[in-house]
């Protein structure tokens, strides 16, 4: 009760109660599914109400008209009380409607009190939707009296005594504008989720102008044809209302029917004009609507005549196909005439004037046709342009412009993988040679040439054994082999004797300490150990001799 009476009403509630609960996004969009249903509903309890009156009223009017009862009879206040009826229920169904709006505008604007939604413009439509819909027949018997100056007959002044019903029955032809409401509701594009989120991103709004054009492109014959069918039969009616208790000529619906039919066209014969204001009013509106009519019509076929896309095509490739052999014709005319200038000019012995000019003029006739072709096919291809042709051309350039960035950022991600790969396989490879230096001298150290632990005898102590130890040994210290082959002999073959002592045998011994020396020691119980000799130069080839001179 508190949230109600802040807010005003039982529509909205108050920002802190809306601040603690506050509904998710899934019961918003159900609830507002939810009203949309109950829209449309109402909308169309609204028309089905809104021509049930005007088809009372007309009947009414009828029977009152023909005589059948007075406006004083039961029968007719019956009529009128049930009209008055569904006036009532129609103006609820109005309210009803507003009211879903206006809780709709709520629930898309997160809003909390219903009085935000209360513009100005909404509430001029709500008041003037209700004084459309409210006026009616009311029942009981009324008269005022109507004077008029009659044109049919020689401009005499009449008064009549006409029901108050005339004028209270024309207006209840305004409600037909339930039925735009209804067709803008019960669209697809209106109703379709996708329709409505494409609109949206696109910023159509979705009205009834906009249905209506949709409706005006899908099927605009019917469209058109069911539009004047309708004003001719409400005018015709209308008109035959205002103008039957003035002149009895009038009366009859098929004279007002042919009154409608030629001011609708434009004709206007003349023979039967309006007396009343009242007619004279409808004659102008129906005149009108008859000129935007035929220009619509006129619009409708020009657009039914015209060709289509591939029609137009194919139309096209005929008209150029018979260009180039007229502009073939032409050339090969030219060429004739030029040649037979020439022949009848230099090469007979005498000339001919009057067929050198024959000649010329035909020349003359060809060149211009010439000109004509070249001028038509220009024509054409500029006809072949199209606007809707250029935006086709301009979508294909775009999507192929679109494949071609697609492609290059392909292309840019490929290469910057490629030269990560690169710049992890030059690291790898700078870090090669020092994991190659030092994994050759743990390998060189196991080799097995025997002692205690490997078990293996000792191999022969030849030269060969010596220069491949000095091999291996220039290939890991290359810069120090060199430098230690003449010094430290002393120190090497003790180091040889100590490394031989460690081992229990004999060997080869690499010392560790000085690169540049390799000693070979005795089986076990030798005192004595010889140093090998480093491996000699190796011999320079002989020089060529020489060319011998020729003398």
């Amino acid at each position: 009760m508190a949230a109600s009476s802040s807010t005003g009403g039982g529509m909205g509630v108050t920002p802190l109660a809306m601040g603690k609960n506050r509904p998710n996004v899934g019961y918003r969009l159900g609830r507002r599914k939810a009203l949309f249903e109950k829209r449309k509903r109402i909308s169309d309890y609204a028309l089905v109400i809104g021509m049930f009156g005007i088809i009372i009223m007309v009947i009414e009017n009828e029977l009152a008209s023909a005589g059948v009862y007075t406006k004083a009879s039961f029968y007719s206040t019956a009529l009128k009380t049930l009209i008055s009826v569904s006036t009532v229920i129609l103006l609820g169904l109005i309210v009803a409607y507003h009211a879903l709006e206006v809780q709709l505008f709520l629930i898309d604007n997160c809003a909390d009190d219903w009085r935000i939604a209360m513009t100005w413009q909404r509430m001029s439509q709500i008041s003037f939707e209700l004084l459309i819909c409210a006026v009616h027949p009311i029942p009981g018997e009324h008269y005022f009296l109507w004077t008029t100056k009659l044109a049919n007959h020689g401009g005499v002044i009449g008064s009549k005594w006409v029901p108050v019903d005339v004028a209270l029955s024309l207006p209840m032809f305004l409600r037909l504008y339930l039925i735009c409401r209804v067709m803008l509701l019960h669209s697809k594009l209106f109703t379709d989720a996708s329709s409505r989120s494409i609109g949206a991103l696109n910023r159509i709004n979705f009205n009834t102008r906009f249905v209506l054009k949709t409706l005006m492109t899908i099927c605009p014959g019917t469209v058109l044809l069911v539009f004047m069918v309708s004003l001719w039969i409400i005018a015709s009616w209308t008109l035959r209302q205002c103008e039957r208790y003035h002149d009895e000529e009038h009366a009859n619906l098929l004279n007002t029917m042919w009154l409608i039919a030629i001011t609708f066209l434009s004709v206007g014969y003349g023979d039967i004009v309006p007396n009343t204001y009242c007619g004279r009013g409808i004659a102008v509106t129906t005149g009108i609507m008859g000129a935007g009519c035929t220009a619509l019509l006129v619009a409708v076929v020009s657009r039914k005549l015209e060709l289509t896309r591939a029609e137009k095509h194919v139309h096209n490739f005929m008209m150029d196909t018979q260009l180039t052999k007229r502009l073939k014709n032409a050339a090969a005319n030219v060429l004739r005439e030029t040649w037979l200038i020439y022949k009848h000019t230099k090469l007979v012995k005498r000339v001919n004037p009057g067929r050198v000019r024959t000649h010329q003029r035909k020349f003359l006739l060809a060149i211009y046709s010439l000109r004509k072709v070249k001028m038509d096919q220009r024509k054409l291809m500029d006809n072949a342009n199209t606007i809707t042709d250029m935006a086709k051309t301009q979508n294909t350039v775009y999507e192929i412009v679109s494949e071609m960035n697609t492609r290059q950022d392909v292309m840019e991600e490929r290469l910057s993988t490629l030269e990560e790969k690169l710049t992890l396989l030059q690291e790898t490879l700078e870090a090669l040679p020092e994991a190659i230096s030092r994994y050759l001298p743990t390998v060189v150290n196991n080799v097995p040439f025997g002692g205690a632990t490997s078990g293996w005898s000792q191999p022969p102590q030849t030269e060969s054994n010596g220069t491949e130890l000095q091999r291996r040994q220039q290939f890991l210290h290359p810069e120090s082999t060199y430098g230690s082959i003449g010094g430290g002999a002393g120190g090497a073959t003790n180091s040889a004797a100590a490394a031989a002592a460690g081992n229990g045998g004999g060997g080869v011994t690499h010392s560790r300490s000085s690169p540049g020396t390799w000693t070979a020691t005795s089986p076990a119980g030798a005192s004595t150990s010889t140093a090998l000799p480093v491996p000699a130069q190796p011999p320079q080839p002989p020089p060529l001799p020489s060319k011998p001179k020729l003398s």
